[in-house]
Order: C-alpha cells, then structure tokens, then sequence
C-alpha cells in the first residue's frame, strides 16, 4: 500500500506508542513538548472523539476538510491497484502518513490502534518505540495472558532504536525486556 503511494513514510521520523492504558494521553503529551520545543510535529491518534480528521494533526492543528478528501481521494486512488482491499485503519494510516510528508513534519507520534505486531502504524521503522502499562485488553485478538498480550505489543520494537517502557507487571517486563535485547534495542 505504502508503495503505491510512494512510500511517504520514507525518511520520516517516528515515534511508535503502544500499550493498554495512557497510550493516547502518551501520544498527546508528547507531541505537545515536541512542539514546545519548535518541532514541526505530526500526531495519529485512534479512535476520534467526534470525526476522524482529528485523528490526523499537524502542528496541534486537525486536518482540514480539503486536506482529508484530498488525502482520502490517493489512498482510494493507490488502493485501487492492490490484489487486497485496505481496512479503514490501515486507509487512514496511510493518509497520516501522506499528511506528514505534504506537511514535511520533523517528527512524527504514531498511536498503535491494536497490539502492535500486526497494527497498521507497525510498517514505520520508529526511532523511539514506547510501551505504556500493558494490562487484560483486547483478549480475544491479543491473548489470555499478560504474557501474551505484551508479545504483541512487543512488535513495535523492531531494531536498536530506544524503547522507552512504562510500569509493567512482572510477566510483561520480562517480555518487553527479551524483545529488546533480540532487537539490540537500548
């Protein structure tokens, strides 16, 4: 999908949120600083409180109107010419990150809808990944246990960017902890 749109999340920076509680607030705070500090920023949040362009910002700002058909209007487009027909989340993740490039952002705050192994936000190589409290969510897609659960958040960290983790309960750390260590995270 990211191909036939010519891969807009080349050369981007990210950071990658995943986890059970605080994700979103996470995402805001932090995205927030970084604009406090001058950075030219892009937040994706799920789910939208009352419609799905503010689930797309740049610079604190929610996506217009104009910029959310026109960013609709190539996702539809490149979907178009793909053996598969994209989910919703993985349509609007795409247009976040098309909306990132047009806006040419310094840095980019991705919120994981779910889990985090198999999320749509999970095809972007992060320069930070954090992991906020892991607790029982999403059992049916996720896993039984804490264990379970935390592996699938576990997959956003991919490579040796720093993790950053919140509080954890001992059966998660520990996950958290051999994830990092196979993927040379700090």
């Amino acid at each position: 999908y990211l191909a036939a749109l010519g891969r807009p999340d080349e050369g981007l920076p990210f950071v990658l949120i995943a986890g059970t509680k605080g994700k979103g607030s996470t995402a805001a705070m932090l995205e927030a600083m970084l604009r406090a500090a001058a950075r030219r920023t892009g937040l994706y949040t799920s789910p939208h409180l009352v419609h799905y362009r503010e689930r797309i910002k740049v610079g604190g700002a929610d996506a217009t109107e104009e910029e959310f058909e026109r960013f609709a209007a190539r996702a539809r487009e490149a979907a178009g010419s793909l053996d598969f027909r994209p989910t919703t989340f993985e349509a609007l993740t795409a247009m976040a990150l098309l909306a990132f490039r047009a806006a040419r952002v310094e840095i980019a705050v991705l919120e994981v809808g779910l889990g985090g192994r198999l999320d749509a936000t999970n095809v972007v190589a992060p320069q930070v990944a954090c992991v906020t409290p892991i607790s029982f969510d999403h059992m049916e897609q996720l896993g039984n246990t804490l264990a379970e659960i935390a592996a699938e958040k576990a997959g956003i960290i991919t490579g040796p960017a720093p993790v950053v983790l919140g509080p954890q309960p001992p059966e998660a750390l520990a996950v958290l902890d051999e994830a990092s260590r196979r993927a040379r995270a700090r």
